[in-house]
């Protein structure tokens, strides 16, 4: 399994300082704001931790019948037969992979911010794929 480090501490610690920071502006806001109010800004900084959470989440399993592409808001689960191939250009985000449907996925659980770890990952993604998604020669 793959997932970034930095994405997760970052959204992680990020979502919790939210939620911190509107429970303490709920609580010591001006007697003007009615309970109501002081409520919706806790809702808006749940919803705001839980998209973060969403970010946090993303990782690419590889498993013997396939790979499982867990990004913010989709989850795709992939036979090794239906990935062609792996690219990660220099810069960009995230791996892409190609699928023999002719559409691409973005595997987010692999963070290009993270160079050396990304790098490490994605060639480990990259050997998976062209072992087991390759199809058998004539003979």
């Amino acid at each position: 399994m793959w997932r970034p480090r930095t994405t997760r501490v970052v959204a992680y610690a990020t979502a919790g300082a939210i939620i911190v920071l509107m429970i303490v502006l709920a609580v010591v806001l001006a007697p003007a704001f009615q309970l109501a109010d002081r409520l919706l800004m806790i809702a808006l900084g749940l919803f705001l931790a839980w998209i973060l959470h969403m970010l946090g989440r993303c990782r690419v399993e590889a498993r013997d019948d396939g790979l499982t592409i867990v990004n913010a808001f989709r989850t795709r689960r992939l036979t090794w037969p239906e990935v062609v191939d792996a690219t990660m250009n220099p810069g960009d985000p995230w791996p892409t992979l190609d699928l023999t449907d002719g559409t691409t996925v973005s595997a987010m659980g692999i963070n290009g911010s993270e160079r050396t770890r990304a790098t490490t990952q994605f060639a480990e993604l990259h050997a998976l794929v062209r072992a087991r998604s390759a199809a058998p020669g004539p003979g």
